[in-house]
This record gives structure tokens, sequence and C-alpha cells, in this order.
């Protein structure tokens, strides 16, 4: 009972899951786990299945997207108190970029299986979820677009 109490703490205190009610974070809490990534190593590749959702608690992590003929290009880099995936929301549930630790990275993993059927249980906490998820696509998608446009030269 103590390791849920302190890993729903954790929870309570990220800036995405700020706010929420005590129920939802608990049910969330069951989904979690604290892992740590080394600097240089790859979370997540693009075209991989997308089976857990990160909450940075610390360090690093760099966005990159592959491009055959450019190779791969960081598009955005992402730091404590961001989150890490939105792939294992829509499905077919894959990744849409390559993610590695810049630094030493510490993260809550939430498993995306049990992510989605704490959704589905909850639809309170599933729309508080994927509106909260929105944003971040959004903010993800203009960073690509910029990101682009900066490679192909056709920003002024």
């Amino acid at each position: 009972m103590m390791i849920e109490e302190s890993q729903t703490a954790a929870m309570a205190s990220h800036p995405f899951l700020s706010g929420l009610d005590a129920d939802s974070l608990r049910l969330l809490a069951r989904c979690a786990a604290n892992l740590r990534f080394p600097a240089g190593a790859v979370i997540c590749r693009q075209g991989e299945e997308a089976t857990h959702f990160y909450l940075i608690q610390h360090g690093r992590v760099a966005l990159d997207l592959y491009e055959s003929r450019h190779g791969s290009h960081t598009i955005q880099t992402l730091e404590a108190g961001e989150v890490l995936g939105w792939s294992w929301l829509v499905e077919p549930y894959r990744w849409q970029f390559d993610a590695r630790a810049v630094e030493l990275v510490r993260a809550i993993s939430l498993d995306a299986a049990c992510l989605r059927e704490a959704c589905d249980a909850s639809p309170v906490l599933g729309y508080t979820i994927v509106k909260r998820l929105t944003r971040v696509m959004a903010q993800r998608l203009t960073a690509t677009r910029l990101q682009l446009m900066d490679l192909y030269g056709t920003r002024t």
C-alpha cells in the first residue's frame, strides 16, 4: 500500500496529471512503474508497437524523425514535466517518432493496455487524458512542421 501511495503522490506532482482526483490517480498508479534510461538509450523506435506512456520526471529526451533522404533529425527535446507518447492511444498503436535519452532520464512508465482499460473504466478520466494528450499532439505537430520547414528551406 505504501508503494502505491508513493507512486500516486509522484504522479499527482507531474504537470500532465495535475488536478486529477485521488480515485483517478489510484487507478492510474496500478498501471505505473518507475524507469531509468541512461544517456544514449533508445526509449522507442518509430514504427514499433507503442506499449507505454511516459511521464518524464528528470532528464531530457530527444524526439527524432527519420527521413530516408536526409536521415534522422531531432524535432523536439522533451524535459522534466513533459510526456512522451501519444501513440498508445491511437490505433494501430505504433510510435510516430524515435525517442532517445539525451541524458539520464527518470520517468513514470504507464502500461498502455492498462491505461486504455483505466480510461474505458472511467469515461471522465478517459476524456481528461484525451483532452490533455490532444494539446501534446498539437504541440508536437507544430514542432515537426517548423523543423521540416527549416530542413527544406521553406521557412522565412
